[in-house]
């Protein structure tokens, strides 16, 4: 307990008596200090016990004394300790009047107790006070410590720090999920910290913040967790008043012990994820014996049943040159990404095999799992901040803030371990149209199951169809016939050529002279399935309206 004025007037030894301020008696002294300036303030801090004998003083002035103790208060000191017998007999009433107006404790020191005396027994009780908080907070360091090395290790860890402070604490992960709470019912109040969380994990770690809970009386401190540049994780919390010395030292133990299990659990990661690479790279190598003989029991699980593979890239902003890096060179918004999916498997226990590439990050996730649900959050999360809307052949809308980085994504179909190289391809070719398309996620059962039509708005695509064409256009320009519109209409009806002729309002002999022009300016065989094929597509994609 800090020591107060109460406690020094019941120190038997000092006989102080009180004068005035009788309420005010239950507040911390942090000092004692004797001094005979008409202006004490400027060489105050707050907090101070402040012993006078009025040698300067007109103790008798009601003016004079009631501006001194107006100040004196008003500074932050919290008691007058008056030395009786000294220069004066009597502590002055005009002191004792202007000590009562202002609501400031008075005190009166006995000539025989000096003011030294005092001095030393408040020094000895914040001594004191200090060893009892660094003792306390010793001990939990020590009980923490075991609470981290026990079977529960964060969650029993939580629950004695919560004891310790007499409140409550959560740990958030870094994607920015609850993933422990002491008491269970801190986990409610924990998750309406989530905007406070995240923009604390956008500041370099550590780094900390205190909030207010709006729906509650509770004084919140996040503090964030890791050594690295982006935070692993986040402690959050929770007390009725701030933190003394004592619960000081135990959130600051909590944090290291906390910090070591994240880091230990990067280490972990690292090695997982080097394993990781070499099974994706078998399976892509259509090798998946030796996959599976790798993945024992850390990925045995997910190529035991139909998964889908990731692909993701940054997609920079159009205003800035380079987006934000995170460990390794991978960008900050897949990590951000992979963190996502890994909480997400974490909790229900599936297995994920994330490996990063330069600037890629491909993922193996179950189908229908928890994991491929979170990557689908994600990119919706970051297709709404860019102000677009996630719907096919969408371009981002105009008025997007156009700042936030985000990813493409491209999730293949369902495939198991033989078929794992043909489902990389099929997320390539989705992230190929997602980047192209202005979204953040693209299903290959999307691009399998809508029109092909929309991918030929492509500048290479347009391009070559130009050049296909163009010797026939030229033709047609000079009058002599009309051979593109011709083309088309065979093409469309198959190689009929009465259904063509008629479609022209032509002959059908004119069209057969046509279609034979077209293949000596072209040199190329109508009879040629792949040829009709091309001019077919050179002819569409002309003549779809290039992408807002």
């Amino acid at each position: 307990m800090p020591h107060t004025l109460a406690s020094l007037v019941n120190h038997t030894a000092l006989k102080l008596t009180v004068l005035a301020g009788q309420d005010g008696l239950d507040v911390p002294v942090r000092w004692a200090h004797a001094s005979e300036l008409i202006d004490p303030v400027p060489y105050m801090e707050g907090g101070e016990l402040l012993l006078i004998t009025a040698l300067k003083l007109d103790a008798q002035d009601p003016e004079a004394t009631r501006r001194y103790v107006r100040r004196v208060a008003q500074a932050g000191v919290i008691g007058l300790g008056f030395a009786v017998g000294v220069n004066y007999e009597e502590v002055p009433e005009a002191l004792v009047q202007a000590a009562r107006q202002e609501g400031l404790p008075l005190l009166g020191v006995p000539r025989r107790t000096p003011f030294i005396a005092i001095s030393k027994a408040v020094s000895a009780a914040v001594a004191a006070d200090q060893y009892r908080a660094v003792t306390a907070g010793f001990e939990a360091q020590r009980e923490l410590t075991r609470a981290a090395l026990s079977a529960e290790g964060p969650a029993e860890l939580l629950a004695r720090l919560a004891a310790h402070l007499d409140g409550w604490a959560a740990l958030y992960d870094a994607s920015g999920a609850v993933v422990a709470a002491a008491p269970d019912w801190a986990a409610r109040r924990a998750a309406r910290l989530a905007e406070d969380v995240a923009r604390l994990r956008e500041r370099p770690a550590p780094a900390s913040s205190v909030v207010s809970d709006t729906d509650g009386d509770d004084r919140v401190e996040l503090q964030s967790l890791g050594t690295g540049r982006r935070a692993r994780g986040v402690l959050a919390v929770g007390t009725a008043a701030p933190l003394g010395t004592a619960e000081r030292y135990a959130v600051h133990s909590a944090v290291a012990l906390l910090t070591l299990t994240t880091e230990r659990s990067r280490a972990l990661q690292d090695a997982e994820q080097r394993l990781g690479a070499a099974v994706l790279k078998m399976l892509l190598a259509g090798e998946p014996d030796h996959a599976r003989a790798v993945a024992g029991r850390l990925y045995g699980g997910l190529l035991d049943a139909p998964f889908r593979v990731v692909v993701a890239e940054q997609v920079p902003a159009d205003d800035q040159a380079a987006a934000p890096q995170g460990q390794g060179g991978t960008p900050a918004v897949l990590e951000a990404l992979a963190d996502a999916m890994d909480s997400a498997a974490a909790r229900t226990g599936e297995a994920v095999l994330a490996v990063p590439d330069g600037s890629r990050l491909i993922v193996l996730v179950a189908d229908g799992g928890a994991a491929a649900d979170a990557c689908a959050a994600f990119a919706a999360a970051a297709q709404a901040r860019a102000g677009t809307q996630p719907r096919n052949g969408a371009r981002p809308a105009r008025g997007g803030t156009g700042r936030t980085e985000q990813p493409a994504v491209g999730l293949s179909a369902p495939a198991g371990p033989t078929g794992a190289a043909a489902a990389y391809r099929q997320a390539e070719a989705a992230l190929h149209v997602a980047r192209r398309r202005g979204r953040t996620l693209v299903e290959h059962e999307d691009v399998a199951a809508g029109s092909v039509l929309p991918l030929l708005a492509d500048d290479a695509v347009r391009a070559f169809a130009d050049g296909l064409l163009r010797a026939l256009r030229e033709h047609d320009a000079t009058g002599r016939g009309d051979l593109v519109a011709s083309l088309r209409a065979w093409l469309a009806r198959h190689g009929q050529w009465d259904a063509a002729a008629a479609d022209l309002g032509v002959h059908r002999h004119t069209l057969r002279y046509r279609m034979r022009r077209v293949e000596e300016i072209l040199g190329r065989s109508l009879d040629d399935a792949d040829v009709r094929m091309e001019l077919w597509l050179a002819l569409k994609a002309t003549s779809a309206p290039p992408e807002e």
